[in-house]
């Protein structure tokens, strides 16, 4: 296997997500989901379990002989449609206009088989697709890299490997294929040529562009493919308003949605389904995944933010950590090294420095002081924090969850608090302070007479 790995082809990812979720996604712009099968063979368990949550439908082809036997495996599934798109799960770039470009010039020439074909520059490694003229649809064969003559070698039109099929034709003569290759398998692409000899109309279309069809056999090619898919994204992203500096430098996935005038600076991954609103920055190095930005929020140098909502005008980092399920009010300030995870913190409270807060909720208008920590963990069970709006917590407190703060209240500077405190209180948590004059000058006397002996 050219990929040199344990996990099946069609769930390598690029522009963070498999491969077969690509083709996926855009054949089910032009089908309904149930109209969608996937052959699976070679770890099909894995294959199904990744992708089932689409809605598409399974047909198991239990022995690998190829991908006409794959077609043949799925007959009685889809002998129903008079019509079928036959699609390859590692060929990821391919667009839904393009399938449904092929699906109605297959139906407008009246065809029993349409290849999809492209003219890369560097045709090596592919079939060939041969038009019996070149200013013609017509196809009289399909010639595979390893047949071809040193006159074949010229033609630059590959096949894709992406077809469209009259479902009755197909299904009549697709016991016909045979073996005699290379590898020993039922090859689809022979269709071509027991079609044609059986006086159906065999047709082609070239793609728009020929890195639409290519698919990989490398961890490198498919990283060439994960770039190409990710500057897709971001020319996507600009156009509708977004300023994308040095987007080459920038991991985008491809299902991130993002806002007119917001600002990504360079070295920025935004990653899974994240939802970034307008009038946003987020600034050099900092990673967000499957999160949600709301409008003109500031994501500082270095951040972290996964799984978590961050509200209107709010403030985060530099070097801040927003763990799962952390919710960040309008206009709030989570700063320099602040930790937060299933922390609720509410409109214009401020945490800007060196503090760790989980499983609490914390009001509006609430100060946080740096170095306070929630003390979430007893060894066994998670606890809750609770502070009301206004509260001013003063730095170095300990919050010994579970427990409660009123509205109002302060905690005093390098306190811990395990009692709740009243609205509008003062709480002290820490040993009275004692200070002997002249300790120092003392112990330095006697620590010299020590040394005179």
């Amino acid at each position: 296997m050219r990929l040199k790995s344990k996990r099946a082809k069609v769930l390598h990812e690029i522009g963070g997500k498999a491969l077969l979720r690509h083709v996926i996604a855009s054949a089910s712009q032009i089908v309904a989901p149930h109209d969608i099968y996937v052959v699976v063979g070679h770890q099909a368990a894995t294959v199904q379990a990744a992708v089932k949550d689409t809605g598409v439908r399974f047909i198991h082809q239990e022995e690998q002989r190829g991908t006409g036997h794959a077609i043949q495996t799925a007959a009685s599934a889809v002998s129903d449609y008079q019509q079928l798109l036959i699609l390859s799960g590692d060929v990821p770039l391919l667009k839904s206009e393009t399938m449904a470009r092929l699906r109605d010039f297959h139906i407008q020439e009246r065809a029993a088989m349409t290849v999809l074909t492209a003219a890369p520059a560097d045709p090596d490694g592919y079939g060939r697709v041969l038009r019996t003229k070149p200013d013609s649809p017509e196809v009289k064969a399909i010639v595979e890299q390893k047949a071809l003559t040193p006159e074949q070698r010229t033609v630059r039109e590959i096949n894709s490997g992406i077809y469209a099929f009259k479902t009755n034709p197909l299904f009549a003569h697709i016991s016909e294929l045979k073996t005699e290759n290379a590898h020993g398998e039922y090859y689809l692409t022979d269709m071509a040529g027991l079609l044609a000899a059986a006086g159906e109309r065999v047709v082609a279309l070239e793609a728009a562009t020929a890195t639409e069809v290519l698919g990989a056999n490398t961890i490198a090619e498919m990283m060439d493919l994960d770039r190409e898919l990710r500057l897709d994204t971001a020319r996507k992203l600009m156009a509708r308003g977004v300023t994308i500096l040095r987007p080459e430098t920038t991991v985008i996935d491809a299902d991130v949605e993002i806002g007119a005038d917001t600002i990504i600076e360079p070295f920025v991954q935004l990653l899974g389904e994240t939802r970034i609103g307008e009038d946003c920055r987020v600034r050099s190095y900092s990673v967000i995944e499957n999160s949600t930005l709301a409008n003109g929020v500031l994501v500082r140098q270095g951040c972290v933010i996964v799984n978590s909502r961050i509200d209107a005008a709010a403030m985060i980092g530099p070097y801040s950590h927003i763990r799962p399920e952390s919710e960040i009010g309008e206009g709030a300030h989570v700063g320099n090294f602040v930790e937060t995870k299933k922390v609720k913190i509410g409109k214009g409270s401020k945490a800007n420095h060196l503090s760790y807060l989980g499983d609490a909720e914390i009001g509006s208008g609430v100060n946080i002081g740096a170095g306070t920590i929630t003390c979430n963990y007893d060894g066994v069970n998670k606890h809750r924090t609770l502070i009301g709006d206004g509260v001013f917590v003063g730095s170095d407190s300990t919050l010994v969850a579970p427990v409660a703060i009123g509205e109002g209240a302060y905690i005093a500077a390098g306190s811990t608090i395990t009692e709740e405190v009243p609205p509008h209180a003062l709480a002290l948590g820490r040993a009275r302070q004692t200070t002997k004059a002249d300790w120092v000058t003392n112990r330095r006397a006697q620590a010299d007479k020590s040394k005179q002996r």
